[in-house]
């Protein structure tokens, strides 16, 4: 069943990652929703205006939480340890991937009931477990943040949804089967890291912008195991045997264990900001708001218009234009014959005649 589930999650992005336009040349660079048209630049290391890279350390506590045999039982915390390191691409400001190994040891307790619990008493588990993962970080305060960028901040809320692979081992003992053979079937069990190992892993993290290489984080994971048999109940649901069903104290199929972890990411390249906390649009707000805010230096006709045409003098061809004369962009008098009288004094706007005969033909009669 977990194969299964698997597949439906991987196939989709096989045949969506093959949605590509291609180019016809090497300097051509393919954007779909533009359709060619839009003015795409080329994007590399060198246009780069942040740091996108990280590498991530972490460790805390780890507790068997939704289980036959729990790490919390009869009031008490029996907790275990775990830590973990990851190596970090952020892909936008709001989304990012880890691949991610961890590393750990839980403690579980548990009691059979009936008669066989009152004999073997409560039992005792571990399991200790390796996981490689791939994660999903989705930066909310990014995703949710749309305001000016006057007051730069340093906390982020982040979600992680990821799955992996991992092996794990695990031991039971308790005061009936165990003191006769401690590590025979059912009560050991040991998982090797394959494709029966898939798990599914949630969480929430708080980030702190330390410094411009440092962030510090609190995360907390819950770990979906898909096992019966990761609390070390046993690889066996119904074993026929009273004395060793620990699989059987409750009704979870699924042995899901919570970590909650204090780590630190180190930011690599040699930009002054990363894009985790790099928001484009905080950018373009604040580049608007400071244009709003600054003062105009530029001066039209510094020079004036001596001739009133409407045209400044810093770029008139003709500042002595005759008052009420028509004048084109470069502030000289229309003349639309051409023949040397401006419109204003051309009797005979549209043919051409002497300047003597106020521009019109010789011999017209003017009445």
């Amino acid at each position: 069943m977990k194969l299964g589930l698997l597949l439906s999650l991987t196939l989709p992005l096989v045949f969506y990652a093959q949605d590509q336009t291609p180019v016809s040349a090497k300097n051509d660079y393919p954007n779909t929703f533009s359709s060619g048209s839009a003015n795409v630049q080329k994007f590399d290391n060198s246009a780069r205006r942040f740091n996108d890279w990280a590498v991530s350390v972490g460790g805390g506590a780890a507790i068997m939480l939704h289980s036959d045999l729990r790490s919390i039982y009869d009031g008490k915390i029996n907790e275990g340890w775990n830590a973990y390191v990851s190596l970090d691409k952020q892909i936008s400001h709001t989304f990012g991937l880890s691949l991610q190994y961890q590393m750990g040891k839980s403690n579980q307790q548990g009691q059979l009931p009936g008669a066989e619990g009152v004999k073997a008493g409560v039992a005792n588990a571990w399991t200790k477990y390796q996981q490689i993962s791939l994660l999903g970080d989705v930066n909310f305060s990014n995703l949710l943040r749309r305001v000016d960028n006057n007051s730069p901040y340093r906390w982020a809320l982040h979600g992680y949804l990821g799955m992996g692979f991992q092996g794990y081992e695990t031991l039971l003992l308790d005061n009936d089967v165990s003191q006769y053979a401690p590590r025979t079937f059912p009560i050991a069990v040991d998982q090797k890291l394959g494709v029966a190992s898939f798990f599914v892993q949630t969480g929430v993290g708080l980030k702190y912008n330390l410094s411009k290489l440092v962030d510090v984080e609190l995360r907390s994971m819950y770990i979906m195991s898909g096992d019966e048999e990761f609390d070390g109940g046993g690889d066996l649901r119904e074993t026929g045997h009273p004395r060793i069903n620990y699989n059987l104290i409750n009704d979870s199929y699924s042995d899901n264990l919570l970590t909650v972890n204090l780590g630190l990411s180190f930011k690599l390249g040699k930009h002054p900001s990363h894009l985790a906390w790099h928001d484009p649009l905080q950018e373009a707000y604040y580049k608007t708001k400071f244009l709003e805010e600054t003062p105009s230096d530029i001066v039209v006709c510094e020079k004036g218009d001596q001739d009133n045409d409407g045209v400044c003098d810093d770029w008139d061809r003709q500042v002595d234009t005759p008052a009420g004369a028509r004048v084109d962009g470069a502030g000289v008098a229309l003349d639309m014959d051409l023949d040397g009288v401006i419109d204003l004094y051309d009797k005979c706007v549209t043919v051409p005649g002497p300047v003597e005969n106020n521009g019109c033909p010789a011999g017209t009669v003017f009445k």
